[in-house]
């Protein structure tokens, strides 16, 4: 391939959807769906052609991230595969708090990106959100329109409530989203529109 051919392959330049906010980042539209029975299955647990049942819930990424690396870098080779499903939670790329910030800033283009991508085809995408320390409050919600329902974990921040919370709730004056999707267990001080999902119970697939 040359150069020139490298530079129109729009998985090089990434160019291909609208952009928001200072940094670029692809958005994410809002989406309107039926929220009353929210089911997720783990991205690693997903199959070709799956059964009826398991094709009734949304997808989620909230697993280690080189289980779904390849949903952005060869985005097309999954795509059949993520359609059958009723809705998509996009990919849960890691913020941590002692990556240097360009990572993160990267991190979360790449979970925008895919959700663009899946939207370009049809898909139905609720945004994952994730965030580090107040430095990351920059960009980490970045990408997402106002009032969109969205998806957050908090498997793992037990320990870390007062910086999860803060992130939280500065999520919340951004975005201001219609309902919160929360993959584990609230803290008691999140607001009442927040949808509670078990970990385990995304892990009961039927086969």
């Amino acid at each position: 391939m040359t150069s020139l051919e490298m530079r129109d392959n729009p998985l090089f330049t990434r160019n291909g959807f609208e952009t928001v906010g200072k940094w670029d980042i692809p958005l994410v539209k809002k989406q309107n769906f039926n929220l009353t029975d929210i089911q997720l299955v783990a991205c690693s647990d997903t199959r070709a052609n799956d059964s009826e049942e398991n094709k009734k819930r949304g997808v989620h990424f909230f697993v280690d991230d080189f289980r779904f690396e390849g949903i952005y870098n060869a985005p097309e080779r999954s795509l059949q595969k993520y359609s059958q499903y009723a809705f998509l939670l996009t990919p849960d790329f890691s913020l941590y708090s002692d990556m240097n910030y360009w990572r993160q800033l990267e991190n979360v283009a790449k979970n925008r990106w895919v959700g663009a991508f899946w939207q370009h085809y049809g898909l139905t995408v609720i945004p994952t959100i994730s965030w580090s320390d107040e430095k990351s409050f920059d960009f980490c919600f970045d990408g997402i329109e106002s009032h969109s329902t969205v998806a957050i974990g908090t498997i793992g921040c037990k320990h870390a409530k007062k910086e999860f919370l803060k992130g939280y709730f500065a999520m919340i004056r951004k975005i201001e989203p219609e309902k919160v999707i929360c993959f584990g267990s609230p803290f008691p001080e999140m607001n009442n529109d927040t949808i509670s999902v078990d970990y385990l119970l995304s892990r009961k697939v039927v086969r």
